[in-house]
């Protein structure tokens, strides 16, 4: 089954949300971060400039999630991030 955008946006919001409140992750949300914002810039399939922007931000999330020592620690310290990225992601949602 292949994704539209609004579902990859729903899921990485989704994957965001589950962080932000839980105050953690696993590796493996870290790369389907990754994977879901690599889908959109190499597909183009975002539209508007403020979340464009922002998805390289998203992903080096992602990268960094991947090797943090402390999950916690790395959810905290970017909960003002997470908060404007999911912002940003609703106003796209369809």
């Amino acid at each position: 089954m292949t994704l539209n955008t609004n579902n990859l946006l729903t899921l990485l919001h989704d994957i965001l949300d589950e962080q932000s409140v839980g105050c953690c992750g696993q590796v493996s949300e870290y790369q389907q971060i990754k994977r879901l914002v690599k889908n959109m810039m190499v597909n183009n399939s975002i539209t508007d400039e403020q979340l464009i922007k922002l998805l390289p931000e998203i992903y080096n999330y992602g990268r960094q999630g991947e090797s943090a020592q402390n999950i916690e620690e790395h959810i905290t310290s970017n909960q003002t991030n997470i908060e404007s990225w999911m912002n940003a992601i609703n106003v796209n949602l369809k």
